[in-house]
């Protein structure tokens, strides 16, 4: 019981600060609303979760064990969130002309930011090396973890998507709306640097 309420202490403090999936979720209830952002909301919560589950299994050996496949999923993931927020940052008012793209993010898109979000893999892993030992059996240290970081990166995600929707409420004009997505644009690129430290 100690290690779970750690745990849960845990996953809940890491899911709920800002990172690429925060800033996402934001830009995503602003521009889209949260009824709209929840296929990319269960996204990333159960690509979190399969990481999570994966990270019990030892996958951070692997990514040991060969340095290439690890430098592959940087550059990826450096690549595919400059893209993200090239597409955050291009948006004005929600219908507006000169928008990069008018649908929301979707579960796909979700998936694809945790795989790569040096944020989610530093969750996983350092769940696993904490908390994964507490318990005797791996493959249910490894479920009881998924779910927890399911649970609480749900409710933080929403959290933030909810955040965005009402900053929504509060923009009036095609500038403060472009300048708004400019600087959650921004957030997600300086979420890349810590992958490369």
């Amino acid at each position: 019981m100690e290690t779970l309420s750690a745990l849960i202490l845990f996953a809940v403090v890491t899911t709920i600060t800002p990172g690429g999936a925060t800033t996402l979720s934001t830009a995503s209830g602003m521009n889209f609303g949260v009824r709209r952002s929840l296929p990319l909301i269960a996204g990333m919560v159960s690509g979190l979760a399969a990481l999570v589950f994966c990270a019990g299994f030892g996958l951070a050996s692997l990514l040991e064990a060969v340095p290439a496949l690890e430098l592959a999923m940087r550059l990826g993931g450096s690549a595919y969130l400059l893209w993200l927020a090239w597409r955050t940052a291009s948006n004005g008012a929600p219908g507006s002309a000169g928008d990069v793209e008018i649908r929301p993010y979707s579960y796909v898109a979700g998936l694809m930011l945790v795989s790569v979000n040096p944020k989610a893999w530093a969750m996983a892993f350092g769940a696993s090396a904490a908390f994964a030992g507490g318990m005797s059996d791996p493959v249910l240290a490894a479920l009881v973890m998924a779910l927890v970081f399911m649970v609480c990166g749900s409710s933080a995600l929403t959290l933030w998507c909810g955040v965005g929707a009402m900053l929504a409420q509060l923009l009036k004009t095609e500038g403060q709306w472009r300048l708004l997505n400019g600087l959650l644009g921004l957030l997600l690129v300086v979420s890349i640097v810590p992958m490369w430290m």
